[in-house]
Parts: structure tokens; C-alpha cells; sequence
């Protein structure tokens, strides 16, 4: 398995593992415009020439971004391509210099395996300002919010 910066051939089987759980209330949904409009943040995951993940960076502030639309193939969960995808996304907003990273989850043990810690949603003014509000959600939000601090990532992979 190979994780990889996406390009605009990736986005149909993207869009479908994204779709796959929009479907299910899981995720958010995307469209293939969005997708095509944020190729240049997002990452994947492939085994066998075939896309079983993907994720993606998106930077909200000087210091802080989240990790979008994570879905991994339903048959290719516990193959550790989940975690990859979001180290791959922490390094990614080390290199463009912020340093929080969050994710708004359902899935809090996977998040916290990867290092992340739970935060009250109103430390993410950014977040609720600008994605939050128009969400369908938004009232009666059910995701946990979840934060990360890339130096903390860099102190807990460079133990491994």
C-alpha cells in the first residue's frame, strides 16, 4: 500500500467512497467539483492500483487545519491505511507550517490512537464560523471534535 498525493484521475473513485458514507450519515457529502477544486490537499491510498482511501488537509488559519473526508474502503479497514492517511496530513500541514490540526469525528478511538485529544467544538472559532453554521447539522452537531498539535505528533513518532 502506497499513500499518495491525489490527482484529478483519483477523483470518480473518491467521490465514490466518499458517497458510500454521505449515504449512510457518516460524512458529509462532496461534490465532484469540490473534489476537483481541493485535488491539491487531499491524499490517497492504493493497493493493487486500486484507491482504498483517502483524505484530505484543509487549512483554516495561520495555525490550524482539519482533516476532511477520511474514508477508507469498508473491506480495507484494520490494513493501517487509515493512519497513514492522517500522518501523511499532519506532516503535510508541518511543511506548510501550522500547528494544530483537528478532525470533527465520529470515530474518537481511531482519532485517538492517532494521538489526537478531545476539544470543546468552541476552541475552533474558525471551524464554526466558516463550516459549522451552514451545516445541516449545525444545531444538534453529533461529531466529536478532536485536535492534535504537530509538535505533540512529531514528540509521539519519532518515540516508534
Amino acid at each position: 500500500m502506497i499513500i499518495r498525493k491525489a490527482s484529478i484521475q483519483d477523483v470518480d473513485a473518491i467521490f465514490d467512497l466518499i458517497d458510500s458514507y454521505a449515504k449512510e450519515d457518516l460524512l458529509l457529502p462532496r461534490t465532484h467539483l469540490s473534489l476537483y477544486e481541493n485535488i491539491q490537499c487531499m491524499r490517497v491510498a492504493e493497493q493493487n492500483g486500486k484507491i482504498i482511501g483517502a483524505g484530505s488537509l484543509h487549512v483554516l488559519g495561520r495555525d490550524l487545519a482539519e482533516v476532511r473526508s477520511l474514508v477508507i474502503s469498508p473491506g480495507c479497514k484494520g490494513l493501517g491505511a487509515g493512519r497513514k492517511l492522517v500522518y501523511n496530513l499532519i506532516e503535510d500541514a508541518e511543511k506548510l507550517g501550522v500547528e494544530n490540526v483537528f478532525a470533527m469525528t465520529y470515530q474518537v478511538d481511531f482519532f485517538h490512537k492517532c494521538g489526537f485529544t478531545i476539544v470543546d467544538k468552541q476552541e475552533l472559532p474558525q471551524k464554526i464560523w466558516k463550516d459549522c453554521m451552514s451545516c445541516p447539522k449545525f444545531l444538534n452537531c453529533d461529531e466529536t471534535a478532536m485536535l492534535i498539535k504537530v509538535a505533540d505528533y512529531k514528540k509521539m513518532t519519532s518515540l516508534h
